[in-house]
């Protein structure tokens, strides 16, 4: 790949999701091209390149903008702050919202599914009394691929046996030929849609929980505030916010507080003028 195009890529990817290519990611670029330009019929990454420059592939910058995110993932992944949740968050947020017995879950770059479905079986499996309710699980994610297989909840023997409990599978999976499927039961739970978070966000209920894990490394300060802020918007007054672990409000929006619980990196909500402070 020439530098020109390399920057031309850095630039779309930018203007499209808001993620940051650093210089040194040339190796990472041309290796998640390839395949692209392989399956779109193209001879080189620069014949790639030269379509979306002459603006006669619309999809195309679509499939390089999916290309070049991360879709790392894994049943429970970490799994502390599926223990918090557990321990913790439910059971309180089910003590504040027992009039309205209602439950808000929203999943935000969710990739193929993992974690939707991991809050899905350990809500059905802990809080029984929970199938009395009106629970809302949204899961998006930025890439029609990854929403489209994390939909048909299929996954590899290696993809099951990276972090989930062995008692789950024969309880909440069926064996479909060498991989497994998420019941129906389970699949049903979880609303997936396709949304970019840099865009304009459709229209959310209050949400009480709000998983963004492992998502803010990839912005810059700017993005990382003003996706905060959105987040902010959108929360329960007394709602939680979970964040991956090398990740933090500090310094960018001061209408939330850390909560610790145990190891997970976990944020309330709080008003940011009696925070003595004002959200930047």
């Amino acid at each position: 790949m020439s530098p020109e195009d390399f920057d031309y890529v850095r630039r779309l990817v930018f203007e499209r999701a808001a993620i940051v290519l650093d210089s040194d990611k040339g190796y990472l670029v041309t290796s998640r091209l390839v395949p692209v330009a392989r399956d779109q019929g193209y001879d080189s990454i620069g014949a790639v390149v030269s379509a979306l420059r002459g603006g006669r592939a619309a999809e195309l910058s679509a499939l390089v903008v999916e290309a070049m995110t991360t879709n790392e993932t894994s049943f429970f992944r970490d799994v502390h702050p599926f223990d918090a949740l557990r321990d913790q968050v439910i059971p309180e947020v089910m003590a504040a919202r027992a009039g309205a017995r209602r439950l808000n879950v929203w999943c935000a770059a969710c990739s193929s599914g993992q974690e939707p479905y991991s809050i899905a079986m350990m809500l059905l499996d802990n809080f029984p009394e929970l199938q009395d309710w009106t629970v809302r699980l949204v899961a998006t994610d930025l890439s029609v691929e990854m929403v489209e297989r994390a939909r048909s909840g299929t996954y590899s023997q290696f993809e099951v046996n990276r972090g989930l409990p062995a008692r789950y599978l024969p309880r909440h999976f069926v064996r479909n030929g060498t991989s497994w499927t998420v019941s129906d039961s389970i699949r049903a739970m979880v609303d997936f849609r396709t949304m970019n978070l840099i865009e304009a966000w459709p229209l959310l209920p209050a949400m009480d929980i709000v998983f963004m894990r492992n998502v803010l490394i990839y912005f810059d300060p700017d993005r990382k505030r003003d996706l905060l802020g959105r987040v902010h918007g959108v929360l329960a007054g007394d709602g939680y916010l979970f964040l991956g672990g090398a990740e933090t409000t500090i310094n960018l929006h001061d209408g939330f507080e850390r909560v610790p619980i145990n190891r997970a990196s976990c944020y309330r909500r709080r008003d940011p003028v009696l925070a003595g402070g004002s959200a930047r």
